[in-house]
């Protein structure tokens, strides 16, 4: 490794510790190296910044981020909350369980963890603690049930990294569905445990009769349609994946139409924050796009490759040291410019190794999930106790089960290439 790009590297890490942007940071690294490197056209690093963003694949993002927010204004939110209640109402832990299932059901739509986050805070967690529930329980249940949202399609993790390695988006959707079903149960299954331990009753002990189930059903059905045509049209070549991002925002257009909840007012501010939460994810990618333009060149992936290949050549070696650096990596720096600055260090190895592509991509976006809401700079964990006023200390202690049920997953999706291979083979 040469000395620029060790400078360029400790410039990045240490603006990223002192909570600079992380652009800037990522820039600030790249625009070092090139200084050091006069001999390198300075004008490379405008070209990356720029071109990174013009790929039609990542238009996608916005189009998801803008449906999100149209969903959320639309009153879609409260109507798939009900029908969690339905679903869940007669499990231990109640509204603990409405919460993660509501995140499974919104990630289809939202595709945001942090916009999930935030909303469940203020929804759900007063009315927890009005059952009985504690703070901080709540506020992890609610943090944790988060994680799940990048990992149902459309997630924006996914078309991310689909793009950086030039894999299947729609292929990592179907994937995404097992491994966030998987991860809804394995949190479910823990909340109903620690709920019955501390007598957190189920919301009602009668089961429903039809009569008043279906009302709530049927409001929610045009909702729950949406990644039924996400993913049927994408599987069926209808639309590609970033058409599919167009159609799911007229589709909520259409819904808050419907439910006459969408006026222009609405849709003006929609647009707003469409725009502001996209710029920001573009930027990431400009940034990201230079620094990996830099490594490419200094030959850093090579390296690395021949480097793990001498350690030890067993893929499930690589795999293990691989998420050990991930969870590591996911505690400091946020998890989209991770995977843009990582996916194409790490995936050719993977490649390397025989590791099927998919497996390889879905524990990364799984990783980073893990990473959203551990101590010390997760992003989820202070989103969500900025909300709930929850102290970091009681959060982190309550945490600890589910880290476990985390763990235990993490390691089922890298033994196991079943859990997310399994459904897109079948359908694809």
């Amino acid at each position: 490794m040469s000395v620029e790009i060790a400078v360029a590297l400790i410039v990045m890490l240490v603006l990223l510790f002192m909570k600079v942007p992380v652009f800037l940071s990522v820039i600030a690294g790249s625009a070092v190296y090139f200084f050091m490197n006069p001999a390198v056209g300075s004008m490379i690093l405008a070209q990356r910044l720029v071109s990174a963003v013009q790929s039609s694949s990542l238009l996608a993002i916005p189009f998801f981020v803008c449906s999100g927010v149209f969903m959320n204004y639309s009153g879609v939110t409260r109507r798939i909350m009900a029908l969690c209640d339905i679903l869940t109402g007669r499990l231990w832990g109640g509204l603990a369980q409405v919460n993660v299932l509501l995140s499974t059901l919104m990630g289809g739509l939202s595709g945001s963890s942090l916009a999930d986050a935030a909303m469940e805070a203020r929804m759900l967690v007063p009315e927890m603690e009005k059952k009985g529930m504690s703070k901080e329980f709540s506020s992890v249940v609610t943090a944790a049930s988060a994680m799940i949202t990048p990992l149902i399609p459309p997630g924006i993790a996914m078309i991310l990294c689909g793009s950086l390695a030039n894999v299947s988006i729609g292929k990592l959707f179907v994937s995404g569905i097992g491994v966030g079903i998987l991860l809804c149960v394995g949190e479910m299954v823990t909340v109903s445990v620690i709920s019955k331990k501390r007598g957190y009753a189920p919301t009602r002990d009668h089961r429903l009769t039809w009569k008043e189930a279906a009302p709530v059903v049927k409001d929610s059905i045009l909702p729950m349609c949406l990644p039924v045509i996400i993913i049927g049209g994408v599987r069926l070549g209808i639309f590609t994946a970033t058409e599919a991002g167009a159609v799911a925002v007229v589709y909520s257009i259409v819904l808050g139409l419907i439910y006459r909840e969408l006026d222009w007012a609405t849709i003006k501010n929609g647009l707003k924050e469409t725009i502001l939460s996209t710029g920001g994810i573009m930027l990431i990618i400009g940034a990201a796009s230079a620094l990996s333009w830099i490594l490419t060149k200094e030959r850093i992936p090579q390296m690395l490759t021949e480097a793990m290949l001498e350690v030890s050549a067993n893929k499930y070696v690589f795999l293990l040291l691989v998420n050990l650096f991930l969870l590591i990596v996911g505690m400091f720096i946020e998890g989209n410019a991770a995977m843009i600055i990582l996916v194409p260090l790490l995936f050719p190895i993977a490649m390397n190794y025989g590791i099927n592509e998919i497996q390889f991509l879905m524990m990364f976006i799984f990783n980073m999930a893990i990473g959203s809401m551990s101590p010390p700079m997760g992003t989820l964990m202070f989103v969500v106790c900025g909300e709930t006023k929850c102290k970091l200390k009681d959060f982190i202690i309550e945490s600890i089960p589910f880290y476990i049920v985390l763990i235990v997953e993490l390691l089922a999706l890298t033994f196991i290439p079943f859990l997310t291979t399994g459904l897109v083979d079948l359908i694809y």
